[in-house]
């Protein structure tokens, strides 16, 4: 037992790690980039970028508010790999999960009160797990790779998304869907006091509750349920898991499910916030479903990791709005971001290398620790009587 928590320890610390690294390789090349941009405000830009979320209160909100749905996706894409599946198509889950929550929230302004609210949720979590269902469907049946599945569904999200809104809820004057209904907007719980700078309130609310606790849900299905050990069985080996009685293909589905109603959740978090968002009728996949994607890979999969990866980014984000003030272009932050988050994508990597050293280190020191032997093992049969001694 001391010994597997020493292990859990051990790869607890790597994981650490490696994360840490990855992010203190894309600052430093991001300041390289400043550096070039502009040598004079390099370094204030710099500390713009690491002090910007917590210069007040609100753009600490504001850095929760662009946390939720990057956190939700996070998770999305987490949760499949932990399965043994790539979901890419957070970014379609995520669009039509958004669409679905809009509609209602314009269109059925009957339902009262927080009843609104609570019925967009969740049917934008059912529309990103049917989105998530087809590709699941595919891989487990027809043996479809997923990343082409789940790239197909994203533009097929997209364009239906463009085309239904401006058949069910357009705004033809900002090309965009109609605001939703007040009572269709996530309740602020008190935050918009706390989490504002003089008169102007932040856009954080219930929302970021929601992707902590989803989080945690999703922590305890994988590690503390049965269900969640067949899914990482799954994940494993599909033909060990297959033989010890577990049936892959239904865990297959299930895991695609399951990523998709995080993706549609993290869609509807986004939209029904009451910060004036809505969804653009563009040829553009949604980026929140990309960002997931390296948001995971910091988080190394971990659903508490993804959850701190997720404001790590987030975090960023908020600074370097803040960064501007020092004439930087906007597409300089989006270069430095853009890097701390590629390095992030060799987190697994670096993961492996810090596992490597500190096996040594634990080997060295094992090695001088274990006393010597006495002297040689006495050889075979020594203790035996010799037979010319019987009697």
């Amino acid at each position: 037992m001391k010994q597997k928590s020493r292990l859990l320890e051990k790869e607890g610390f790597s994981n650490f790690m490696a994360s840490l690294l990855a992010i203190l390789c894309g600052l430093a090349i991001g300041f390289v980039v400043l550096l070039v941009a502009d040598p004079v405000h390099a370094f204030p830009g710099l500390l713009a970028i690491l002090t910007g979320g917590l210069s007040d209160l609100r753009n600490l909100g504001q850095v929760l508010y662009a946390a939720t749905p990057i956190i939700l996706t996070g998770l999305s894409v987490g949760f499949a790999n932990k399965t043994g599946l790539f979901n890419i198509g957070a970014s379609g889950q995520f669009i039509v999960g958004a669409y679905v929550a809009v509609l209602i929230g314009v269109r059925c302004t009957f339902i009262p009160g927080p009843l609104l609210w609570l019925t967009c949720l969740l049917a934008a979590t059912l529309a990103g797990a049917l989105w998530g269902l087809l590709p699941g469907v595919l891989k487990a049946l027809c043996n479809v790779n997923e990343v082409i599945a789940c790239i197909m569904m994203n533009y097929i999200g997209m364009y239906a998304v463009n085309f239904l809104i401006q058949l069910t809820v357009f705004d033809s004057l900002k090309n965009q869907s109609l605001p939703v209904a007040e009572n269709a907007n996530a309740p602020k719980l008190g935050m918009d006091l706390i989490f504002r700078s003089g008169m102007t309130a932040s856009s954080v609310n219930a929302g970021i509750l929601i992707a902590v606790l989803a989080g945690i849900a999703v922590y305890y299905v994988i590690e503390k349920t049965k269900f969640g050990y067949e899914l990482k069985a799954c994940g494993y080996s599909r033909d060990a898991a297959r033989y010890a009685g577990i049936n892959e293909k239904r865990g297959i589905i299930w895991s695609m499910v399951i990523a998709g109603a995080l993706s549609g959740l993290g869609g509807a978090c986004l939209y029904l916030a009451g910060a004036g968002k809505s969804i653009e009728v563009l040829d553009t996949l949604a980026a929140e479903g990309f960002n997931g994607i390296p948001v995971a890979l910091l988080g190394l999969n971990h659903p508490i990791g993804i959850i701190f990866s997720g404001l790590f980014v987030a975090y960023l984000n908020q600074g370097g709005f803040n960064m501007q003030i020092y004439g930087f272009a906007p597409q300089v932050i989006d270069i430095i971001i853009s890097v701390v988050i590629y390095f992030a994508a060799f987190s697994l990597l670096l993961r492996g290398i810090v596992e490597r050293v500190v096996k040594k280190k634990a080997h060295a020191q094992t090695a001088q620790t274990e006393p010597a032997p006495d002297g040689p093992p006495p050889a075979p049969g020594a203790d035996q009587p010799k037979g010319g001694d019987e009697t």
